[in-house]
Parts: C-alpha cells; structure tokens; sequence
C-alpha cells in the first residue's frame, strides 16, 4: 500500500472523529468565508468516505492482482522446466504396444 492512499484515507475519514469540515479541508473553509449548508456538507462528506473506501479497495486489488500474476509467472517456469524434461523422458528404447498392455493381462 502506498503511503499516499493511507494519509488520504485517514485525512477523508477524519470527519468520522468529530474534527467536522473544517478537520478535512480547512484551507477551502477559511478562504471561502460562506458556511456550507448542513445537507450539502453531509453529502460531500460521504462522497469523500466512499472515496476513501474505493481508494482502498483498489489498493487491495492491486495487491491481489499482483500476487496473482507473480503466481503465474512461476507456474509458466514451471511449465517450460516440465516441457523441456518431456522430450528427454522419451528419447530411450523406442516404445513397443506389448509394453503397454495393462498389468492385470
């Protein structure tokens, strides 16, 4: 997780502490010089809550999605080590049928 979305997270959700508007932007507060009506400062507060969320979310699916390709990588090695031992496996003797009839004959 990268330190940015973790500061931001903590900064949208400071709200939730009782810091109220002012706690998560107070600069745009001072210059304004106008009060926010209680509605539209609930909204925008949610708005940065599901913001926060989502930030998160994507994070951890971002670290999935990695772990997942990682996990492919290795089994695509994996796949190429087996390929490349296949051939040796069958340069021996050639293969009669009889050697291939089942052991309860």
């Amino acid at each position: 997780m990268s330190p940015g979305v973790g500061q931001r997270t903590i900064h949208r959700l400071a709200y939730i502490d009782g810091l109220g508007w002012s706690g998560l932007c107070p600069e745009i507060m001072s210059n304004t010089g106008m009060d926010i009506p209680e509605p539209i400062e609930r909204r925008l507060v949610d708005l940065e809550i599901k913001a926060a969320y989502s930030d998160d979310l994507l994070e951890q699916l971002n670290d999935q999605l990695y772990r997942q390709q990682q996990q492919i990588d290795l089994l695509l090695h994996e796949l190429r080590l087996l390929r490349e031992r296949l051939p040796e496996a069958g340069q021996g003797t050639p293969r009669s049928l009889r050697d291939e009839i089942p052991p309860h004959y």
